[in-house]
């Protein structure tokens, strides 16, 4: 029973400071999406969210391992991993090449983090999940083929 009234004590204290922070105009709402890149994810294609990403021209590379599943059973929820070996990555950005709206994540990386990220995604058919890393103001690019046997984007 303690641990529960612990718990409820923290999150009310983080609540309120997270509140006082906002009144105090030190938090603001918007800034969590500071770097929403609106034109890339509604691009309908996938060269055409790469270029409104500032992100066209990559290299394949062979330091990007996408790990994925070979055959994902609910496309409503595929892991994927991307790591990378290139030094000192600035982002990484996920696109699922057959998707209706094919950017999928975008994720900028401050100066020595490591070249790793987890999520899950959504696919709508079978296609190349392909992971973009900026690196060295350089652009560089990996992709798996993830089969999709249930649509997860409304299929």
């Amino acid at each position: 029973m303690q641990v529960q009234r612990r718990n409820v004590l923290k999150s009310a204290g983080a609540a309120g400071v997270v509140g006082v922070a906002m009144a105090a105009g030190l938090l603001k709402p918007g800034m969590a999406f500071a770097n929403w890149n609106k034109a890339a994810f509604e691009a309908r294609s996938v060269d055409a969210a790469l270029s409104a990403a500032g992100l066209s021209g990559a290299a394949n590379s062979g330091d990007i391992t996408v790990k994925a599943p070979d055959i994902a059973e609910n496309g409503a929820v595929v892991p994927v991993e991307v790591t990378t070996t290139l030094p000192n990555p600035e982002s990484i950005a996920l696109l699922g090449e057959k998707n209706t709206l094919p950017m999928i994540a975008s994720f900028g990386l401050m100066n020595g983090a490591q070249g790793f990220v987890s999520t899950r995604i959504k696919m709508g058919t079978t296609s190349n999940v392909r992971a973009v890393v900026k690196s060295g103001g350089k652009l560089y690019t990996a992709a798996k083929e993830v089969k999709v046997t249930i649509g997860g984007c409304g299929g």
